[in-house]
Order: C-alpha cells, then sequence, then structure tokens
C-alpha cells in the first residue's frame, strides 16, 4: 500500500510519438506541434532508439538562415551550422540518444537528466528497444504523495525495520517534511533512520529528533 514508486517503469509514459531514420523537416516539425512536445526518440528496426530530435536541433536552419556558408566555421563555436542544411531526422539528431533503462530508479533518471541538462528522456527495455518517455515532471510525481502515504512507508520500513520493539518512535509528516521523534537505545542508527527516510519517495525534508533514553544511574 505505501510502496514508493521505485523505478522509472512506475512514473513513464508508455505512448511514445517517434521517428523513423527519414523523416523529413517540416514532418518533424509538424509532429512536435500535434502532439505538443519539443523532443522526439529517433527509431530503427524493431524500435531501438537511436538519436533523439530536438527544437534545439531544428533552429540553425532559422539560425543560419541569412548567413554566408563561408562564416559558418567561425560560427561553429557559437553553435551547428551543419544542421542548417540538415533536412532528415537521421541529419538532425543528436546521437546516441541519452536514455534510461525502465528499472533504473526514479533518482538515477533525476541524475541522468541534470548531469546531460536534458528534459525528458527515451526509456529502454534490455534489448533498447523503446517502452516509454520519461519527463521532469514525471520524476515529480512522487511529491504528490500524500503525507499519510509517505509516513505509512517511514513506519513500515524504516521505524520498523530499524526500531523493533521500540514503540516510542514516532513520525509526524507535514507537507512531505518528515519528523522522527523519539528514544532509541543505539544512537548509532540515528544518521541511518535519517538516510533512509529522505530515500522515500515523496519526502522533501527530514528533521530527526531522535536521542538515547535519559540515564537513570
Amino acid at each position: 500500500m505505501y510502496a514508493s514508486p521505485r523505478t522509472v517503469s512506475d512514473v513513464m509514459t508508455r505512448a511514445v510519438v517517434a521517428l523513423g531514420r527519414g523523416a523529413s523537416f517540416k514532418e518533424i516539425v509538424r509532429t512536435m506541434e500535434q502532439w505538443k512536445v519539443s523532443a522526439l526518440p529517433v527509431l530503427e528496426g524493431e524500435g531501438r532508439v537511436i538519436g533523439v530530435v530536438s527544437e534545439a536541433d531544428l533552429l540553425p536552419k532559422e539560425e543560419f538562415r541569412d548567413t554566408d556558408p563561408a562564416r559558418y566555421d567561425e560560427l561553429r563555436r557559437l553553435s551547428d551550422p551543419a544542421k542548417a542544411s540538415a533536412v532528415t531526422a537521421e541529419q538532425l539528431m543528436t546521437a546516441p540518444a541519452v536514455c534510461v533503462h525502465a528499472d533504473s530508479t526514479v533518482a538515477q533518471a533525476a541524475r541522468i537528466m541534470a548531469q546531460r541538462r536534458v528534459k525528458r528522456l527515451p526509456v529502454t527495455d534490455a534489448e533498447g528497444k523503446l517502452c516509454g518517455i520519461v519527463s521532469r515532471s514525471d520524476l515529480l510525481q512522487v511529491f504528490l504523495r500524500t503525507d499519510e502515504e509517505i509516513a505509512g512507508e517511514v513506519r513500515s520500513e524504516v521505524v520498523r525495520a530499524l526500531f523493533p520493539g521500540e514503540p516510542s518512535v514516532s513520525v509526524e509528516v507535514r507537507e512531505g517534511v518528515v519528523t522522527l521523534r523519539g528514544q532509541i537505545l543505539d544512537p548509532e542508527l540515528i544518521p541511518v533512520a535519517s538516510r533512509l527516510t529522505r530515500a522515500v519517495e515523496g519526502v522533501v525534508d527530514v528533521h530527526c529528533a531522535l536521542g538515547a533514553p535519559a540515564s537513570t544511574a
């Protein structure tokens, strides 16, 4: 009931619009406009992803429209003039495509997007075939989980696992911020509890108010 969406397959969009190698420039633009997307995977064979065409790949066509080809080398450091003369998806696409596997974690997908500065990733299966697409907004869906769902998972997966038989540990969640309170016998488990709680999907922050019981000696 409380299990986090652990993998990309839990949040990805499965119905994906894609292109073949030979798709024309105008076909690409029309497809982007029709489906309101800013990038499209390019496929070959039985659905293997070989590249991605984005709006950025199309812009040189307009950018260099009134530019003397003799100046292309001079301007190359600012953009990609070669794409100004491209007319098919194969010529325009960025390859190899930056993809993510369906069984990758949501966190791994987020790191790839951040490192490669992309807004969406084609999702592939073990054979490299397209099975979906995941966007930044898809990854942010985990933060739509209710406080009750998050609290239930923290109690089940963190508190009961680390502190069995210690009923004094309480979990409170407000707007995704988790507060752990109580006394535990092993203080060395405090950073572990904080780290595991932070790993629960939808958690915004963790406040750890756990401590060892006061000595009665």
